[in-house]
């Protein structure tokens, strides 16, 4: 027995949820838009607002596009070879080791701030430069991509792979760069997006390690709801959404696992198809 009413009324629960969340970026988006916020759409369209927070905050969106990049640079020299690492080894220490890793997460974004403020604050050259920010991004977005590569290279096979290479003369580097890197790019891409994007709209760690000379965009958004009007900081919130909402399309276009494709899994049944024959 059919219950359509059970249907429309999780459709309804669904599309206010859906509501409740989307509406207020929504009236962020259209404030960033027009004259006067508090008229409304009424008062105008004008793109005003955007060409000021160009103006004003555009050396911020540099520098968090440039961090961003470096940081998703650090994270593939480092996390690609430690996934691998981890993925061979199958002790308790390499478990360990991976939770370890995985500890900053958990940690939040402030407290791992006052630690590298505590630990290289002495610095001043380095305390005073972008990089200090990057550090704290690094230690933050390394296990985003140490998880995505580790979660592939766990679902395959890699290790045959690797002694078949072997087996015919392949070096280590040889069966690195033509075997396992091939063979994880699926992960290495999710990883990277997922850096890319925590980078780029990371607050609390770069709140904290930021100097006058080294803000990034989310420490310029909450500097322009700060000291600037409404309109302003919404058209940063605008400007923030068009350059992170590709980066989220793209994670969840290529982060999901695809589906085998349907001409491999007709080979694979002739293949069985065949093997059976021979049996017989």
């Amino acid at each position: 027995m059919r219950r359509p009413w059970l249907f429309y009324s999780q459709l309804a629960f669904t599309l206010c949820v859906c509501a409740f969340l989307i509406v207020p970026v929504i009236m962020s988006m259209m404030a960033g838009v027009t004259e006067n916020y508090f008229y409304g759409i009424k008062s105008g369209i004008t793109l005003r607002w955007i060409y000021e927070v160009l103006d004003i905050y555009l050396d911020t969106i540099y520098l968090s596009l440039m961090i961003a990049v470096a940081c998703l640079a650090v994270t593939l020299i480092l996390g690609v070879p430690t996934a691998y690492v981890l993925a061979k080894k199958s002790g308790r220490l390499a478990r360990m080791f991976e939770e370890f890793l995985v500890l900053p997460v958990a940690i939040p974004g402030l407290a791992i701030a006052l630690a590298l403020i505590i630990t290289y604050g002495g610095f001043r050259d380095f305390r005073s430069s972008w990089g200090f920010i990057l550090v704290g991004h690094v230690l933050y977005t390394l296990p985003f991509m140490v998880r995505s590569v580790l979660a592939v290279l766990s679902s395959i096979d890699f290790k045959t792979l690797e002694e078949g290479a072997a087996s015919l003369g392949a070096s280590f580097w040889q069966r690195f760069f033509g075997v396992i890197l091939p063979n994880c790019r699926s992960g290495i891409l999710a990883g990277s997006l997922m850096v890319v994007t925590l980078s780029v709209g990371e607050f609390n760690l770069t709140w904290m390690l930021h100097t006058p000379l080294t803000k990034t965009l989310p420490v310029g958004l909450a500097d322009s709801y700060a000291s600037m009007r409404l309109e302003v900081g919404s058209a940063y919130t605008l400007v923030f959404l068009i350059m992170i909402m590709p980066l989220l399309a793209g994670l969840q276009m290529f982060g999901t696992p695809k589906d085998r494709k349907p001409e491999a899994q007709s080979d694979d049944m002739t293949g069985k198809t065949s093997l059976k024959e021979k049996n017989l």
